[in-house]
């Protein structure tokens, strides 16, 4: 069961991205108007939760694309992309949820910065930006207990305006690095979705693959978190939502090793463009939003048959019961045996 309840932001303009922290008590949003906000949960589990927003301050000089969480691991910090050309990282300071310190702004980019996410906790305090400009940007803070000191690591030239990106969350032990970057540019009808992988003989990122049946704009991708597939997962929000199944193929050098790229299921019930997708904590689960203003729930059966499950308005209201709320994906089991877990209660996108 989905309990909805409205929340008055005070944002005076367009939110672009709402972020939950790693607990999901904690939440950031970013708007037009240039301003962030972070917000509590109060009273978690009960019938009068609610979220009080415990700061609030402008952020850039333009809008604000992107916010997203760094792991607790690091501390309470955020960073936030935007339109100024810049990034920027953000620490919590004193009073918990009261003061905000700017602690870095990363200027190195000639456009709009159009997304920011950190890297996976075991890779350390990593920053990745993507630009309007065709780079993707890669930093690191060397002293995570001064992060006012961010250097430029990587400089990858995707070589087409950039729209977002996502880190693979896969501990290292089982798969190198990667990252992969989707592109909104309508002018050409090269791939729009580029992976990169890390060689830690070379330390450098190397373009492994492309996507070629995603040629539309992208808005948003993300990759799933890994418990035990042989395989990655990638959701994809351009004019359908995308999952495309990645197999690394086995006994092949490290230079030359590709993906076998299989798409595990094409959904069309938005009926509209998507913009945003976001995977629950165990990868069994991705939601959806779009122009149709609501939020669809997939989930992949044993068979590796993806349906939605949920379908939610943007006030709230629950039409999984309406008839062909429900719509099977397009192929099944692509990489052999799938297994998908259940959802615990208490996971959180």
């Amino acid at each position: 069961m989905f309990v909805a309840r409205g929340l008055e932001t005070g944002h005076k303009d367009l939110i672009h991205d709402v972020a939950f922290d790693f607990y999901g008590t904690r939440m950031a949003t970013c708007s037009s108007d240039q301003m962030v906000r972070i917000w509590e949960l109060n009273g978690e589990g009960s019938s009068v939760a609610h979220w009080n927003c415990t700061a609030s301050w402008k952020a850039h000089s333009g809008s604000v694309w992107k916010v997203t969480w760094a792991h607790p691991e690091f501390g309470q910090v955020v960073a936030t992309s935007s339109f100024d050309w810049s990034a920027a990282v953000w620490q919590e300071r004193g009073v918990v949820g009261t003061h905000w310190v700017k602690k870095a702004t990363l200027v190195d980019s000639r456009a709009s910065v159009t997304d920011v996410k950190f890297a996976p906790r075991h890779l350390g305090m990593v920053l990745a930006t993507c630009s309007a400009d065709g780079f993707v940007r890669i930093y690191e803070a060397p002293d995570i207990i001064h992060l006012s000191q961010w250097s430029l690591q990587y400089e990858i030239n995707v070589k087409m305006a950039l729209s977002c990106v996502s880190w693979n969350p896969t501990y290292p032990h089982q798969f190198a690095p990667i990252i992969a970057v989707g592109s909104d540019d309508s002018s050409t009808d090269a791939p729009k979705v580029l992976l990169y992988e890390f060689n830690e003989r070379n330390r450098q990122w190397n373009r492994k693959e492309s996507l070629k049946d995603i040629t539309d704009p992208v808005n948003d991708l993300s990759f799933a978190p890994n418990l035990g597939r042989s395989y990655h997962l990638l959701g994809v929000a351009t004019r359908n939502l995308k999952i495309v199944g990645l197999q690394p193929f086995e006994d092949i050098d490290e230079e030359e090793k590709k993906f076998r790229i299989r798409t595990v299921a094409e959904c069309e019930e938005h009926n509209s463009t998507v913009w945003r997708v976001a995977w629950n904590v165990t990868g069994t689960i991705l939601a959806s939003s779009g122009d149709d203003g609501c939020v669809r729930l997939w989930k992949g059966n044993h068979m590796g048959n993806w349906s939605c499950v949920t379908t939610l308005f943007g006030d709230g209201t629950d039409v999984t019961d309406m008839p062909n709320s429900a719509a099977v994906a397009t192929e099944a089991n692509p990489f052999g045996n799938q297994q998908f877990g259940r959802l615990g209660a208490g996971a959180a996108f």
